[in-house]
């Protein structure tokens, strides 16, 4: 197992070290200087190192058989840490000090990116005062973004909000001295417009992996005002750019590590790019040779894979080969405690309480230390970030916030909207509804969505044209290799079903009933399923209920082979009562014109009627089912007498109702189906005569097909005589087929069915059904 050596003692070095420490390839784990809350991690160990002195700090990795060495800070990265211990042949992850140059010199940074084509702002540098602020008055373009050339530890960059503002910070930098070395040279660019975001990348120096998206948050105060800071919480992932941008994104970076390369300065260990999101398209504020702080904090949290896989990976130049997978149904919010007087001074040794309070997430420590009483206290301008993870961006930053409500010090500062821009985004990302009036649970609601999407994702079929989310979803008839398609479509509920389905809390066969009630009926005209729709209607939305009902809907279109393209979920407190709901459900199906079922002048006598079975009640005759329960004082927890399984009278009943569409379809293609009735309400007595010419009459056997118990059972206990059965429930035939004799051997082998009666003629002011 691998030793690793981590440099650096911030909250970026917190967070790579848990990540690290939950690698089953690591052992040990050093960090310097110290952080006192890694070192809590079980795997590791604070070692006492001077940091400044590379030999020193190489041979003692030597000593120790550091497997790894990762290196936090740009200081050392550009001071050339990595370029010495390449001399030890020492894995060190994070770049030579040339290739640092891509953050440590921003001039040169520049002319990098104009270089090789990646697009950034326009800019000029100078090095004299009065040169840069006669330039600062006379651009073509807002030139209010005045950056130090150098490190200035996160603190270099001023954006002006008018030329006078920029003209100051350009004497603090270059006549007051106020970064040293670091100003020397100041590089004034165009103040662009638009939304930030950071997209980092790994890289071994040829090939790069892209991590999600995130977003800090730079000024001191909410609505991002006050001064800049080195960053005051984050979030990841964020929304705010489309796909097209995202990969043009992932092009920057390639780009830059493929230049660099071609330099002779390779670069491996992470490359960050600022960029700014604007209407003309992406532009890169600045690259950073390292992770960001705060941005790795909720970052890694969101990192499925091997942490120390894919740092080894790119110190081996085997990127490629390396397994990098992110929780991509997750959202992770870190927001930074400060001490008083940040970022202009900071207050140190002041006693931090209230650590242990914080159980839903993680406390990175910043800029901590221990008194001489073992006590935690403040030692920096940014002390703690608070990191909390959650499926719902809205629920992370609330849970993150609250956190740094309950940690007390003196002075404590933290933004209380970190994420909060991002929120709306986020929601629309994952295909939310529009908002609701009032005394409709709108988070309920939005909460939802992402469930429909997972869910509704394995319905899509041939033909579905763009997403949920739409005014109105569209269907493509010719990609659905329609020639001369006759449109065929269904609308039902599922009754009084839904009060058993109430009382037993039992909703998912409610769902496929519905799918079936409707896909069945366009099925007896021949036609093919395509899409559905459903409608839910409830007095008080909450999740149970409504996502079994949807599952239910996405397993009956799953069946039946038809998309579920969109639908209406309406709270309506004040029509429905608390959990009460209703549901419709709307299918489309196709024909083609001279396939149109049914044939009924080709229906001849000797005709042969073949049945398939139902699975018991399906969804009709539940208000004379529900009476017979109450006048037998029987409960729906109860055991039915006549389960063959023990099941419950609820069980029993909810069974959901068979979708034929699969086990007849084919024989409908093949030509070899007359008519089909599907037995609903009206019972076999109704529906069958609906598909018979005016001088035919069907005789049924019913010892041909199993007549399932609950039907006996009903008719016993509620006293119902042959008539009111047959005209009021499918009594074990769900659908019934007309064919000619000479295809019926071969739609019984398609459809599993029986052969359970005749057609033959009948005499004037007779019934058209006999059993």
């Amino acid at each position: 197992m691998a030793s690793v050596l981590v440099v650096g003692g911030g909250g970026r070095e917190h967070a790579i070290a848990w990540k690290l420490s939950l690698s089953s390839k690591v052992k040990k784990i050093y960090i310097t200087p110290n952080n006192i809350g890694a070192v809590l991690l079980p795997q590791v160990e604070f070692v006492d190192l001077d940091v400044n002195n590379f030999e020193l700090l190489a041979k003692w990795c030597v000593e120790k058989s550091i497997d790894l060495i990762v290196v936090g800070p740009e200081d050392p990265l550009a001071s050339g840490i990595a370029d010495v211990l390449a001399t030890y042949n020492l894995n060190c992850f994070g770049p030579s000090a040339k290739a640092a140059r891509i953050e440590s010199d921003k001039e040169w940074s520049k002319e990098f990116m104009n270089e090789f084509n990646i697009p950034t702002a326009k800019w000029r540098s100078f090095n004299d005062v009065k040169q840069a602020t006669d330039f600062v008055y006379s651009a073509d373009y807002p030139a209010l973004v005045v950056k130090a050339s150098g490190l200035a530890a996160g603190k270099g960059v001023v954006v002006a909000s008018n030329k006078q503002e920029a003209c100051l910070a350009l004497d603090a930098i270059l006549t007051e001295n106020r970064f040293g070395k670091a100003g020397q040279t100041v590089v004034v660019e165009e103040l662009l417009q638009g939304e930030e975001v950071s997209v980092l990348c790994f890289t071994d120096g040829v090939n790069i992996n892209v991590m999600l998206p995130s977003q800090d948050y730079k000024r001191a105060y909410n609505q991002d005002k006050g001064p800049n800071t080195g960053g005051m919480g984050a979030f990841c992932p964020c929304y705010n750019m489309p796909q097209n941008e995202l990969d043009e994104a992932k092009n920057i970076l390639q780009r830059a590590v493929d230049g660099l390369r071609n330099r002779g300065t390779p670069f491996v260990g992470v490359l960050y790019a600022g960029l700014m999101v604007t209407n003309d398209g992406i532009r890169v504020l600045e690259f950073n040779c390292r992770f960001g702080d705060p941005e790795t904090q909720t970052i890694l949290p969101l990192l499925e894979s091997d942490l120390y896989d894919i740092m080894k990976a790119c110190c081996d130049g085997t990127l490629n080969k390396a397994e990098v997978k992110w929780k991509t149904d997750q959202f992770c919010v870190g927001v930074v405690m400060a001490s008083r007087g940040y970022p202009l001074t900071s207050s140190k040794g002041d006693i931090i309480s209230g650590l242990p309070s914080v159980t839903k997430g993680m406390v990175f420590h910043m800029g901590t230390k221990l008194n001489n009483y073992g006590e935690v206290v403040t030692n920096g301008g940014r002390v703690l970030i608070v990191v909390t993870t959650h499926q719902d961006l809205v629920l992370a930053a609330a849970r993150a916030t609250m956190a740094c409500g309950r940690i007390i010090f003196n002075g404590a500062q933290f933004r209380t909207d970190i994420a909060h821009r991002g929120i709306a985004r986020a929601i629309l990302a994952k295909g939310a509804t529009t908002y609701k009036s009032s005394g409709v649970d709108i988070t309920a609601g939005n909460n939802l969505i992402p469930i429909y999407k997972q869910m509704v994702s394995i319905t899509k079929r041939q033909g579905v044209l763009g997403d949920l989310g739409s005014f109105g979803a569209m269907f493509d008839l010719k990609a659905a290799a329609f020639k001369d398609p006759i449109l065929v479509s269904s609308s039902d509920g599922v009754g009084t079903k839904l009060k058993v389905a109430l009382t037993c809390n039992s909703h998912e066969s409610i769902g496929q009933d519905l799918v079936a009630m409707c896909v069945n009926d366009i099925l007896v005209h021949g036609a093919e399923p395509l899409f559905f729709l459903d409608y839910y209607a409830t007095g008080r939305l909450e999740g149970g209920a409504v996502v079994q009902v949807v599952k239910g809907i996405v397993d009956g279109c799953h069946q039946s082979g038809c998309a579920l393209i969109g639908g209406e979920t309406a709270e309506m407190p004040g029509l429905y009562h608390n959990n009460d709901y209703d549901v419709a459900g709307f299918a489309v199906g196709a024909v083609e014109r001279n396939k149109i079922l049914p044939h009924i002048n080709d229906i001849v006598s000797g005709d042969v009627v073949i049945g398939l079975e139902s699975s018991g009640v399906h969804a009709n005759g539940f208000s004379l089912i529900r009476k017979i329960m109450d006048m037998g004082c029987h409960k729906f927890t109860d055991e039915a007498p006549f389960s063959l399984d023990k099941k419950t009278y609820g069980e029993e009943l909810l069974t959901p109702t068979v979708i034929y569409v699969k086990h007849v379809l084919p024989s409908i293609r093949n030509n070899h189906i007359k008519a089909l009735a599907h037995i609903t309400g009206g019972g076999l007595i109704e529906n069958i005569p609906r598909i018979l010419p005016k001088n035919k009459k069907v005789i049924l056997d019913a010892t041909k097909w199993n007549i399932q118990p609950v039907f006996g059972w009903i008719a016993a206990t509620g006293s119902i005589n042959e008539t009111e059965m047959l005209r009021t429930l499918n009594c074990g035939l769900g659908m019934t087929l007309i064919v000619d004799k000479k295809h019926v051997e071969d739609v019984l082998a398609a459809t599993n069915g029986k052969v359970v009666g005749i057609v033959n003629e009948k005499m004037p002011e007779k019934r058209e059904l006999k059993v």
